[in-house]
């Protein structure tokens, strides 16, 4: 276990080389298809954003809800055009990627922030097993970071897929305390991921 926060933060907040995680190309690759389309080609860019496509899913399914995961990684594919001007060829392409992507993600978190003052979708549970419990994983460092009753509220309705009122039964908490604890529990995890550093 690691003793420091910061230092579980950062363990939890890097992914995997792009292009190992998704088996589709090299991060060294990208790079190549980057500089190519900057230069006119297609083709090339094409093929980028198919491939970062795929690994963006990856990135994204083991940070966030299920039904969060298209929208982040559209959004983040969007990102990639508008910025790929940006883009210096000498550098390498992982981390200029890597820190689109966690934007991305914080801007995911901070839109289910403002979402839990309303009532919660049923879709907003997370359905799959595999997901649930890779996202779990994802968030447990960062729900070490807020006050308990903010952590076991986002469990139980993020996480665990319980009703806003399923969740006040469980807790003995009125539903708006339920809602309002999530609210301010993920805007806290939202502020901690922006005071961090960037994705190498």
């Amino acid at each position: 276990m690691v003793a420091n926060p910061i230092s579980r933060l950062n363990l939890v907040l890097q992914p995997q080389r792009p292009g190992r995680e998704a088996g589709v190309a090299r991060a060294d690759g990208w790079d190549a298809l980057m500089a190519a389309a900057q230069n006119g080609h297609g083709g090339a860019y094409q093929r980028l954003l198919t491939e970062l496509s795929g690994w963006l899913g990856t990135y994204f399914r083991r940070r966030l809800p299920a039904g969060e995961v298209d929208d982040a990684v559209q959004e983040t594919l969007l990102a990639v055009h508008r910025r790929r001007h940006t883009y210096d060829p000498q550098l390498p392409f992982a981390p200029w990627l890597a820190a689109i992507a966690k934007r991305k993600w914080i801007d995911q978190l901070r839109g289910l922030s403002r979402r839990a003052s309303d009532e919660l979708p049923d879709d907003l549970a997370i359905h799959d097993h595999e997901s649930a419990v890779t996202s779990a994983s994802v968030l447990a460092a960062l729900l070490g970071e807020l006050r308990p009753v903010q952590a076991q509220a986002i469990t139980l309705v993020k996480l665990q897929g319980f009703s806003v009122e399923e969740a006040s039964r469980e807790t003995g908490l009125s539903a708006s305390a339920v809602k309002m604890n999530v609210h301010r529990g993920l805007a806290r995890v939202t502020a901690i991921l922006e005071t961090t550093d960037d994705i190498d």
